[in-house]
């Protein structure tokens, strides 16, 4: 007999006609849902399907728990191919990208990040299961408060939440081996620049806001920065304080 999970595997429709039964599940009052299966086919038809193959990436997307990041009215989408609201105008990436971004940033396990954007916490959860430490920047206060106490329930001590301006980086902390900005900026900013450590990469959405922005990944060469252009992406805009 087939389970819920066993029929996510066939084509795209069913998996959201599946995905839309699972949703309702709650409601009627049963609330099984296999999320390690979930993510298991996550990683197979959405990341290995797509050329992620970094054990690190993989294996962090493998543990972290991605639907504790999303509304609770929203958990049993939480694996789906696509992003989510998280509410505030803001929202969790798409598996897909999450992983892509982790992957190209080349991460070792002695590396310090930054990453400007925290939202859910959920990139940085991945962040946090690979790397010695984070530091995570979130503009919006209480989405901030949010993140830091779920990942400090989820056990995460090498992870700092802090809210104030990502464009100005966190400058006592570094610098840092990468940087993942996960808001589109309309320019690289020149304060990140400054602490992409010797060596480091930094990815980045770039471009106008309201329209599609190239991912850009930018590697520091004896303090010489090269550019190159990886994806057509949208984000939502990287924002200031003063704005």
């Amino acid at each position: 007999m087939k389970t819920l999970t066993d029929l996510y595997k066939t084509g795209s429709s069913f998996k959201f006609f599946v995905l839309g039964i699972i949703y309702l599940l709650p409601i009627f009052g049963c609330s099984q849902i296999d999320y390690k299966q979930l993510r298991e086919n996550m990683i197979e038809n959405q990341l290995l399907a797509r050329d992620i193959r970094d054990p690190a990436t993989l294996n962090a997307m493998r543990i972290v728990p991605r639907h504790e990041f999303v509304p609770t009215k929203m958990q049993a989408y939480a694996y789906a191919d696509h992003p989510l609201s998280i509410g505030m105008g803001q929202t969790i990436s798409q598996p897909y990208i999450v992983a892509y971004m982790t992957q190209i940033l080349e991460l070792k396990n002695y590396h310090r990040v930054l990453e400007v954007g925290t939202g859910s916490g959920y990139q940085a959860a991945i962040l946090g299961e690979i790397v010695d430490s984070v530091y995570t920047i979130e503009i919006v206060e209480a989405l901030a408060f949010t993140a830091k106490n779920r990942l400090s329930e989820l056990g995460y001590d090498n992870i700092n939440v802090k809210s104030g301006d990502g464009y100005l980086g966190w400058p006592d902390k570094g610098p840092f081996d990468a940087i993942i900005v996960t808001a589109g900026a309309e320019e690289v900013p020149q304060p990140l620049l400054e602490q992409l450590k010797e060596g480091g990469r930094m990815i980045i959405p770039v471009g106008p806001h309201n329209g599609v922005r190239q991912l850009l990944l930018i590697t520091n060469k004896s303090g010489k920065f090269r550019t190159k252009e990886v994806m057509a992406v949208r984000f939502v805009p990287l924002t200031r304080k003063n704005n």
